[in-house]
């Protein structure tokens, strides 16, 4: 290869990088992170958290974890549970907020973070394996060995072949116009995750074992330089085939790689004085792009003279564009539903379609809104095939392993819908019901008595019912963004449990509940966990239960259902008037908080 052929690689790398620079930037940075590749890109962050170290280690801890560490390792489990006990206690005195939004007194969240911070869940692992062992030494081995486990297990199955993955992106990106980052997981689409796993690991062992000869391990690193990118195009292949065809296709081509790989010298220089900036915002994508380019080159040679395990590399379409023909044969189903005029509908006008447009909700649903309604949901399950047939981005379905095309349950639902007054208030007094069976049941589980929780008499906790509901019908607009969704019901728990909180208080002189001492808690009223809870909660609700519900109601006697709605909306009115002239209040209910704050005062006095 000649230095006009090498600017002509780089020229189309620097093309395929502008056109998909926020993809190919974050597959590196993955990779980097993962340090599974472009480990040197760090040095900002590890440059920055050199003074961290320095000052932690200023700060003269008198235990750490690496001493509960040795200590379980070595047999020494009384030892160890003592040092995390100290170490706990130790962080807890030490930390800065612990009795405002940082406590940790309280909670599951807190119980993992102080699990993990003093080391007490390596305590229990092993004291766990020393108790069925009948040994605290061979406990202190299976904790051993246990860790060794995991970390070969993060290493082989994530380290070792995220270079294959990103190989893949890159493949993708130097034909298509877009490539979605559910590319990410093809390896898992196809079935093939272990399998390129494996081929890695057997070609990390030939380098290893190659480099001890000095001399070999160089020739070696570029006869096997192209195992990731084959194995990114056909990852059925076995480790033999893989290695062989890159020896094969390398053969005469090491000394113009090599050429090829240090004509980037300048970069790892700016690399360097940059601390590793312009490597991660550029350079990384830019060389892999490039020699991505390298690779289809040595690709088309190999086809060309039919070496020996070239018609292995049968993945057709990631170099070039599929007919028309063939696109119309494989996507049939997706190509008929773009080519339907959607279903017609007469618009709502006035209030009415500003409920159904930015809440999805209708009073009473004809036969006419359904069917559009399932229509829509059709046209959103084929949404992310349009762009294959449009050309925009790989073809999955002509990829020579077919890839796994399961229809989950969620995805026979459709969620885009307008939801009628009688299905939210089922959902309503139903999640109701649920929260306060929930909130029963935890107290009868950890108090042993049965105490019916709530500021209402009859057994619904209305926080739970008004935040599914709220979820539903405030993010209607963000249905078909899941991540979005997510977020935004976290927020929306957050307001809403607060300012319940707050307000109840003010009307009854009585706080209902108080998670002071949860990690993450604000004033009390609401904490991270809770809030976590709330956001899965609601992503079930939008995504899974409410369109559950609404199916089934479809099929009952809609007259019966309007009158069996109003009786409970009825009975839930008369209740919670009622209730604010005599709440449910007594033990288990409202002297929680006071339980709470006198046990941490307590708590805090035999500290002292």
């Amino acid at each position: 290869m000649d230095r006009q052929h090498r600017k002509a690689l780089k020229k189309q790398a620097k093309r395929s990088l502008k056109a998909h620079y926020l993809i190919f930037i974050a597959a590196c940075v993955f990779a980097a992170f993962l340090a599974a590749e472009f480990r040197g890109s760090l040095s900002v962050t590890q440059a920055q958290s050199a003074p961290a170290a320095e000052t932690s280690a200023a700060a003269q801890r008198s235990v750490d974890l690496q001493d509960i560490w040795l200590d379980l390792a070595g047999g020494r489990l009384e030892e160890g549970a003592a040092l995390s006990q100290e170490l706990q206690e130790q962080e807890l005195r030490d930390a800065p907020g612990m009795d405002g939004m940082l406590g940790r007194s309280r909670g599951v969240l807190a119980s993992l973070v102080n699990g993990v911070s003093s080391g007490s869940i390596l305590v229990t692992i092993a004291a766990a394996a020393a108790s069925l062992l009948g040994s605290d030494s061979l406990g202190g081995l299976c904790l051993v060995a246990g860790s060794a486990l995991v970390f070969v297990a993060v290493w082989f199955l994530l380290q070792n072949v995220f270079p294959v993955i990103v190989r893949r992106i890159f493949l993708e990106g130097r034909l298509y116009p877009d490539v979605p980052f559910h590319r990410f997981a093809y390896l898992l689409h196809i079935k093939k995750w272990v399998r390129a796993c494996w081929i890695m690991l057997v070609r990390r062992v030939y380098l290893g074992l190659w480099s001890l000869t000095v001399v070999g391990g160089v020739i070696k690193r570029y006869s096997y330089f192209l195992v990731p990118y084959i194995t990114a195009e056909n990852p059925s292949m076995t480790a033999r085939e893989a290695i062989g065809l890159s020896r094969r296709m390398m053969d005469g081509h090491k000394w113009e790689c090599f050429w090829l790989e240090l004509s980037f010298f300048g970069w790892w220089v700016l690399g360097t004085l940059t601390l590793g900036l312009s490597n991660t915002f550029y350079a990384n994508a830019y060389q892999t792009a490039a020699f991505t380019e390298y690779y289809a080159h040595l690709r088309a040679l190999a086809k060309e003279k039919d070496l020996p395990g070239a018609q292995l590399l049968n993945d057709t379409y990631l170099y070039e564009r599929p007919d028309e023909a063939l696109i119309r044969e494989k996507y049939a189903d997706v190509v008929a539903v773009m080519a339907e005029p959607p279903v017609a509908l007469r618009a709502p006008t006035g209030f009415k379609a500003a409920l159904a447009k930015y809440f999805g909700v209708v009073a009473f649903p004809t036969a006419g809104e359904r069917r559009y309604e399932q229509d829509q949901a059709r046209r959103l399950r084929m949404q992310q095939l349009f762009g294959d047939v449009e050309g925009r981005e790989y073809p999955a379905r002509l990829y020579p392993i077919p890839e796994e095309n399961k229809r989950l349950l969620i995805d026979s639902l459709y969620y885009v819908r307008h939801y009628p007054l009688s299905s939210l208030v089922v959902l309503f007094i139903g999640f109701s019901f649920i929260g306060w069976l929930w909130e029963v049941g935890l107290h009868l589980i950890t108090a042993g008595t049965f105490v019916n929780r709530g500021s209402l008499h009859g057994p619904w906790l209305p926080i739970y019912g008004a935040g599914a509901v709220l979820i539903l019908v405030l993010l209607n607009r963000l249905r078909t963004k899941p991540l979005a969704l997510f977020l935004a019901a976290v927020a929306l728990s957050g307001a809403v449990e607060f300012g319940t909180s707050y307000v109840m208080e003010r009307l009854t002189g009585m706080r209902w509940w108080d998670y002071s001492g949860y990690f993450l808690n604000i004033d009390g009223r609401i904490c991270a966990e809770g809030l976590l809870v709330f956001g899965l909660g609601g992503m079930a609700v939008v995504y899974l239960l409410a369109p559950l519900v609404d199916n089934a109601l479809e099929r009952v006697n809609q007259r019966a259902l309007k009158a069996v709605c109003a009786a409970l909306a009825v009975l839930f009115v008369a209740d919670a008037v009622y209730s604010q002239f005599v709440p449910n209040a007594g033990e288990g209910i409202t002297d929680d908080a006071a339980t709470a704050a006198v046990e941490m005062a307590q708590t805090d006095a035999a500290d002292a």
